[in-house]
């Protein structure tokens, strides 16, 4: 099993390969992530009020490499975009990639619920 509830959303094969398919570490990552994720998209929201695009860049980078560790491509995807847009100064067009990063987190939260009472 790769991709879990299409297109990158969650890859299950990551996230049990790199837990060693422990499922209650499974359970601790991904709730882990979405929380930080939370409170991270919140800050970036502020940031791209601000026009602050190094502080933009530098919350998005840190999320990029937990998103794709754990599976969760499009997060990781959408993160590095808005971090390159953030990069080149252009920090008004962080915005609309805020507003997915948002649903892209709400879909990996019903993901992992749904794969959690169907697997777990």
């Amino acid at each position: 099993m790769t991709q879990e509830s299409g297109l990158g959303t969650l890859d299950f094969g990551q996230l049990r390969s790199i837990t060693l398919d422990d499922r209650t570490l499974m359970r601790e990552l991904i709730g882990e992530l979405v929380s930080d994720a939370s409170r991270q998209i919140e800050e970036l929201s502020r940031a791209v009020e601000r026009a602050d695009s190094r502080e933009c860049a530098r919350l998005a980078h840190g999320l990029t490499g937990a998103c794709g560790n754990i599976g969760a491509s499009n997060l990781a995807t959408l993160f590095y975009s808005l971090e390159r847009e953030a990069a080149t100064g252009n920090v008004r067009r962080c915005g609309p990639h805020v507003d997915c990063l948002r649903d892209e987190l709400e879909k990996l939260r019903r993901a992992a619920d749904s794969l959690f009472e169907r697997q777990l």
